[in-house]
């Protein structure tokens, strides 16, 4: 708005599992302060754009009228792997969960998917104009799959529903895929201190995160849009490759970097790759495992890529978490780790660096107590564990989880050997690890 001058857009924002978010800007008009940490950092920014907050789980009602609101455009989603209840097995909506059934049975609607299915549905009755969804979360085809979460909840109402709702999502809905990069950690108590000192003022709403940015958008809107690329987006046609790239390589190392830094103590990202083992570990499954088996974009080079991916993760400012990064690696690791596994054997490659950061996950799960565990299958997951937890007893029994590892994978030898070997290196302790990877 600042560069093109037009004013018209807003942002209402909709929060899903908590209302914390609503709460802390409401009482302050939508404001809220940027705060970049880290080189090159700009000075502190106040957003302006976001004109209403509403709480999803408190006001389900209000967003379905929201969505359908003849004023509304786009509809965009940050709302991480989980939150699209997606079924390991099919790849499609889990019809099976039970908040699914709920919205599907007419009860006001919980999930991501329901309340944005049945805006569309009430935009589609009353005659409103065309609509774009755009998923901004860390999956491959974002946009095709968001598309795909939706029909198929269409094609669950009943057939007097369902039909003329899909006939009108083909003619008037558009999900185009995105790749959305910033690493934006949770803000703590010091940093909004931090904020008041500098800026004069309390902001509650405060956001840090580092310097870098980058955003990645398929050109493909049912109607009017902002001029998004007027603030640095980058419209393409070849999103999917700009997806590969963050998810098996910055992703990937980022869930590394987590459970190596567990298993070390490591409280932050920053601790764990400055650790000279674990950035060593990091730099060969990047350079080893997955350069060799990715399309790179136009532009994007692949050796200066991962060398940027690893100071942004040194960046000490963002206290990035280890704990945080690391939870919810049921739903991130065949996205960021076993897509290269598969294909670096495909390629003819083992896979050693990939899969010493699964068999850290491993080990990360197994050495957890059920309580702790922050993952939508624990329950599943310590189910599987054998009580006697070793590399022989952990790793079979964890590969039988067949809503992460498909049986040929499980079966697969050499990957079974790889995890065995680092899983019992890891369960030697740091030193043995260090020197595992330094000259093993």
């Amino acid at each position: 708005m600042l560069a093109t001058g037009d004013s018209g857009w807003g942002i209402i924002g909709v929060t899903q599992r908590s209302d914390t978010v609503a709460r802390q800007l409401s009482p302050q008009d939508g404001l809220f302060c940027v705060a970049e940490r880290g080189s090159g950092a700009a000075t502190l920014r106040v957003v302006s754009s976001i004109v209403e907050t509403i709480s999803g789980r408190d006001q389900p009602d209000a967003v379905v009228d929201r969505i359908a609101a003849d004023s509304t455009r786009v509809v965009t989603l940050t709302v991480t792997e989980k939150g699209y209840r997606i079924d390991p097995h099919t790849g499609s909506l889990n019809l099976a969960d039970k908040q699914v059934q709920s919205d599907l049975a007419g009860n006001r609607p919980l999930t991501a998917i329901g309340q944005l299915t049945r805006g569309i549905q009430k935009r589609a009755l009353a005659g409103k104009g065309p609509l774009t969804v755009v998923s901004c979360d860390n999956l491959p085809g974002n946009g095709e799959l968001t598309g795909t979460l939706v029909r198929t909840f269409a094609t669950a109402l009943p057939e007097d529903q369902s039909r003329p709702l899909l006939a009108w999502i083909g003619d008037n809905v558009t999900f185009p895929s995105t790749m959305v990069d910033r690493m934006v950690p949770a803000t703590t108590a010091g940093d909004l201190d931090a904020v008041e000192r500098e800026f004069g003022l309390r902001d509650e709403a405060a956001v840090v995160a580092e310097p870098f940015m980058q955003w990645v958008i398929e050109d493909n809107f049912a109607g009017d849009r902002p001029a998004w690329e007027q603030a640095g987006a980058l419209f393409s046609s070849d999103v999917p490759a700009w997806e590969a790239a963050k998810l098996r390589l910055l992703n990937a190392s980022h869930s590394m970097l987590a459970y190596l830094g567990l298993v070390s103590g490591k409280a932050t990202i920053s601790e764990a790759v400055g650790e000279d083992a674990f950035r060593t570990a990091c730099q060969r499954m990047m350079a080893e495992d997955a350069l060799p088996t990715i399309r790179l974009p136009k532009g994007l080079d692949g050796e200066t890529y991962c060398a940027q991916v690893l100071d942004r993760f040194a960046n000490p400012a963002l206290g990035h978490t280890t704990a945080k990064v690391a939870s919810d690696g049921s739903q991130k690791i065949g996205l960021r780790l076993l897509t290269t596994v598969r294909a670096a054997f495909d390629a003819g490659h083992e896979p050693r660096w990939a899969a010493l950061a699964v068999a850290a996950w491993m080990h990360h799960v197994a050495a957890t107590r059920a309580t702790d565990l922050n993952d939508p299958l624990a329950e599943d997951l310590q189910a599987a564990l054998p009580k006697e937890r070793s590399a022989a007893t952990v790793v079979p029994a964890l590969l039988g989880v067949r809503s992460i590892f498909d049986e040929e994978l499980a079966a697969n030898a050499a990957f079974v050997e790889l995890l065995m070997h680092w899983y019992h290196i890891i369960d030697i302790g740091l030193d043995g690890l260090r020197e595992e990877i330094t000259h093993g």
